[in-house]
C-alpha cells in the first residue's frame, strides 16, 4: 500500500503458501517501485531483506521487528537495519507501525465486501482479491 494515498501497489493470492503469495506481490509491486516497506515477524529473517534489495535496489529502507535469535552476521542492508533498530527504537517503530494502515485498509475491504471468498478455483480467487483491490483503489481515489 501506498502510505501517502492509500492504493494499492501490489497483492498475492496462492493456496500453497503465505510465501508464494508474497511472491506474486512483490513481482507486482516491482513495476511500480518502492521506497520503503513494512514486513511483519514471518518476513524478519535475512533471507527476505536480501529478497526485497535485489528486486527493489538498496535504497529502499525495509522496517522489520528482528527476531529473538537474530544475528549481525549477514549483508550490509540487514546490519544496518539492525543498527537502526537498537540506536534509535522510538523512530524505528514509529515509522514500523505505519504498517497499521495497511492493516486497516484490509479490514476496511472485509468490511466493505465482505470476509469471506465464495470461490474455490484459484484463478476465480486471483479474479476475486483483484476486483476488491480495483474497488479499493478506486475509492480512495476518489478522496485524494
Amino acid at each position: 500500500m501506498d502510505l501517502d494515498t492509500r492504493l494499492y501497489i501490489g497483492y498475492g493470492t496462492s493456496y500453497k503458501s503465505e510465501k508464494e503469495a508474497f511472491a506474486k506481490a512483490m513481482k507486482m509491486a516491482e513495476h511500480v517501485g518502492m521506497a520503503s516497506i513494512r514486513l511483519d515477524r514471518y518476513y524478519a529473517v535475512q533471507s527476505y531483506v536480501k529478497f526485497i534489495e535485489d528486486l527493489f535496489g538498496k535504497d529502499v529502507l525495509i522496517y522489520i521487528i528482528p527476531k529473538k535469535n537474530a544475528t549481525v552476521k549477514g549483508p550490509l542492508k540487514w546490519k544496518k537495519i539492525l543498527h537502526d533498530f537498537v540506536n534509535d527504537t522510538i523512530g524505528y517503530l514509529g515509522e514500523y507501525y505505519e504498517r497499521n494502515q495497511s492493516e486497516s485498509g484490509f479490514s476496511e475491504d472485509k468490511r466493505r465486501f465482505g470476509w469471506k471468498i465464495p470461490q474455490r478455483r484459484e484463478d476465480r480467487v486471483d479474479t476475486s482479491n483483484f476486483c476488491t483491490t480495483l474497488w479499493h483503489n478506486m475509492f480512495w481515489a476518489g478522496e485524494n
